[in-house]
């Protein structure tokens, strides 16, 4: 089983500018989910939405072509794809010809795939077979550029209240709900999120987007919670399935949905979302911070 600290993270990398799928490092989720108490069922669902924008091939001529690059990853998926074993794998395409755009589309899809599902095969022809959905990718060339809008997100911001903070690490006993109150049906958002690299510390940053229907949340305390991720170590995935399992388990709303837009390292973001109830995916739009 892959683990954080046999990926390429905080180590020296060589740079190999042609095509190498092996380049992946997909660790499984299944440990950090056990850690919050989730089985192989769990109360939501959603997708990891992940934005590239070092993505650079050559064409059949030898010309250099870039283009932005969008990914949503199922949270259902086996695995999560660790940030830097991706950047490197990008970074491979850099010298390779390839035929046209949609060529590029397939191997990435392909090959995402497969490292998202392994050991299980995103797709087995055999009848009856288990078939894993894909890696959904779309490729945004430079004539589009100027249609990739900057939005925040959307909800009453709790960074408005003057709360005092004195734990950085995750505090879910700060989550409570307003007794005796009528349920209500709110937004509410973030840009005080920080939370740190599981393997190197380093820091990083993102805005987030609580919606819910259920009794009133402690705007106070939730935004007090929040800050406690400030010195945790944990990977963007697996910090917003904590804030979703904390609320979900302490506040017990009938209706809960979790979105993190983290700003950029590497030329990629990730974008968790995860909700307890069917709902149309978030557009994947950058905010200004991104």
């Amino acid at each position: 089983m892959n683990t954080p600290e046999h990926s390429q993270l905080g180590k020296a990398s060589a740079y190999i500018d042609q095509y190498d799928a092996s380049l992946l490092f997909p660790i499984p989720r299944v440990a950090k989910r056990r850690d919050i108490g989730l089985d192989a069922v769990t109360p939501f669902f959603g997708a990891d939405m992940w934005s590239a924008f070092e993505l650079s091939w050559l064409n059949l001529r030898g010309k250099p072509q870039v283009a932005l690059a969008h990914f949503t990853v199922p949270c259902e998926s086996s695995n999560i794809i660790e940030s830097k074993s991706l950047k490197l794998y990008l970074n491979s395409f850099n010298n390779t010809r390839f035929a046209d755009v949609d060529a590029v589309k397939a191997r990435l899809r392909a090959d995402l795939s497969e490292a998202a599902w392994r050991p299980i095969p995103p797709v087995d022809q055999t009848a009856g077979g288990f078939s894993a959905p894909s890696i959904g990718v779309t490729i945004v060339l430079p004539e589009m550029f100027d249609r990739e809008p900057v939005y925040e997100l959307d909800g009453l911001s709790l960074d408005r209240l003057d709360v005092e903070c004195t734990r950085y690490t995750p505090a879910p006993d700060l989550l409570r709900v307003v007794p005796d109150e009528p349920a209500v049906s709110e937004v509410l958002t973030s840009n005080l999120l920080k939370s740190n690299c599981l393997v190197t510390g380093q820091p990083d940053w993102a805005s987030v987007q609580i919606r819910y229907s259920g009794l009133p949340i402690e705007q106070e305390g939730l935004l007090q919670y929040l800050v406690s991720y400030r010195n945790h170590n944990e990977f963007h995935e697996q910090c917003v399935e904590r804030i979703f399992m904390d609320i979900w388990t302490r506040c017990k709303p009938a209706k809960l949905s979790v979105y993190a837009r983290y700003t950029r390292r590497g030329g990629l973001d990730i974008n968790p979302f995860r909700t307890s109830y069917p709902q149309a995916m978030p557009g994947n739009t950058r905010t200004a911070r991104q």
